[in-house]
């Protein structure tokens, strides 16, 4: 079992940056894929990028591509997320979790934590 906590939120304009980081305890992290996820109002959870449990290899949605950089380490358990060229759009609340590939480019998450929130003025 892996538990993540988010941390890194806050209040940027729109082409600031922000990077969030996710600590999860458990024994298991190192070999679970992981991933960031976001959710704003009104809308459903939606994801953003994952990595491989061994950090080769990256995921990322469309709507973030070449701005997110996602990233782990696994001796300290975190993985983390470079957001660049912040856009209003990417307003939400973003959380951490285990990311499992169901289909194509369908993903979702299991053990996820409270979240932290992101807010790109303009």
């Amino acid at each position: 079992q892996v538990r993540p906590v988010e941390s890194g939120g806050g209040l940027v304009q729109a082409g600031d940056s922000l990077r969030l980081s996710c600590t999860a305890s458990g024994r298991a992290f190192s070999s679970y894929r992981m991933g960031w996820f976001r959710q704003s109002p009104g809308n459903e959870r939606e994801f953003v990028a994952a990595i491989s449990w061994s950090g080769d290899t990256t995921f990322y949605a469309d709507a973030v591509k070449g701005r997110f950089t996602i990233s782990r380490d696994n001796a300290k358990s975190t993985v983390n997320l470079q957001m660049n060229s912040l856009k209003p759009e990417d307003t939400a609340v973003y959380f951490c979790a285990v990311a499992i590939r169901t289909s194509g480019d369908a993903w979702r998450g299991n053990y996820w934590g409270p979240g932290t929130q992101v807010t790109v003025s303009s």
